[in-house]
């Protein structure tokens, strides 16, 4: 009898530290965790697994008789590969490149078969590569041959035309680790309104070492992109700022499961739509339409217009990167002054918050 009723209060104390040890908040986590993973298996490969060009815009500088006839011919090609468009000469297909209106330039040659492919490794190599092959296909069909020349190149050290790419996402990474530690150390949202600018504050001053010492490592350092310091440190705070305060913002909106969204959203979709791997003309439609308004994906073309073309068309990427710092700053002072927190909530651990 004993026994049994000791077996019994064994397997109730079992059950109960089990409901103890593993709450339902604690289950709703753990399976938040298995979404994400799974999320980032299917973006990544989603994203990367088959890259083909999707309307990868390039010149055609033909004589009149012949240019509509080609240009027509590259806009019918399957899964609009290429977005063609004729332009007046040479000169101008060239400054288009490298004012990143077109990602190549085909100039065709009237007294011979032998025709030459402008392109910008720059770009992405990926996608000059894919162009080349779409053309030589193209110029094969009609017994012509083409010969390829590389008018923005990479840097020496930026083999792959990743440095960027990889620039970006590490600042990105330390903008939305640092406000999630400043909010697992010291409760998801500030007490009141002056600790959340305390906290901002201190995320500002993270921004600014992080994005210095990042372009010092890439620059001077490693000598893997060109360009000067100082576009790139105030890209690099913008960008670590931007990441950071709106994870704080998710943090004060939704508790510790803003640091999944984050991850969601920086990580899962913002990565691989990024155009660091493939360029977004290589991409598939989804990634292809979130990455430019993501941080990561308008950073990412930032920072290769900085380094390669001369800062083009860098607005939109900054007004973009921007505007996620505004809208951060703007739903954390929000939330914090309607939902203060209060009590022994508000003084934290050992009666410290922030």
């Amino acid at each position: 009898m004993s026994s049994g009723l000791s077996g019994t209060s064994r397997e109730r104390g079992f059950a109960s530290e089990f409901r103890d040890a593993v709450s339902v908040r604690t289950t709703l986590l753990v399976f938040g965790v298995l979404a994400l993973v799974l999320g980032f298996i299917v973006s990544y490969v989603g994203a990367l697994h088959h890259p083909y060009p999707h309307r990868a815009a390039i010149a055609v500088v033909a004589p009149k008789e012949v240019a509509g006839q080609l240009v027509g011919q590259l806009n019918a090609l399957p899964k609009d590969t290429l977005h063609a468009t004729a332009v007046a000469d040479e000169a101008t297909a060239r400054r288009q490149i490298q004012g990143q209106q077109y990602y190549a330039a085909l100039v065709f040659d009237p007294a011979g078969t032998r025709d030459r492919l402008l392109v910008a490794q720059a770009s992405g190599p990926a996608l000059a590569t894919a162009v080349q092959q779409v053309i030589t296909g193209v110029e094969a069909l009609q017994h012509r041959t083409v010969v390829v020349e590389d008018i923005v190149p990479l840097a020496s050290g930026d083999a792959e035309g990743l440095s960027s790419f990889y620039l970006v996402i590490g600042w990105c990474v330390g903008g939305y680790l640092v406000a999630s530690i400043l909010g697992i150390s010291a409760g998801s949202r500030p007490a009141n309104l002056k600790r959340a600018a305390i906290r901002l504050g201190t995320l500002a001053l993270f921004s600014i070492a992080a994005g210095i010492g990042g372009i010092v490592i890439v620059g001077p350092v490693l000598n893997a992109l060109p360009g000067g310091v100082l576009p790139f440190w105030g890209l690099g705070t913008l960008l670590v700022f931007a990441v950071g305060a709106f994870t704080m913002a998710l943090q004060c909106v939704f508790d510790i499961v803003g640091i999944g969204l984050a991850v969601l959203l920086f990580v899962v979709l913002g990565n691989p739509s990024a155009g660091g791997v493939y360029p977004p003309p290589l991409m598939p439609p989804f990634w292809r339409a979130i990455g430019p308004w993501l941080p990561n994906g308008a950073a990412t073309s930032a920072a290769r217009s900085i380094a390669y073309f001369d800062g083009t068309r860098i607005a939109v990427p900054l007004i973009v990167v921007s505007v996620w710092a505004v809208v951060g700053v703007a739903i954390t002072l929000a939330v914090t002054a309607v939902r203060p927190r209060g009590g022994r909530e508000a003084e934290g651990v050992g009666g410290r918050a922030a």
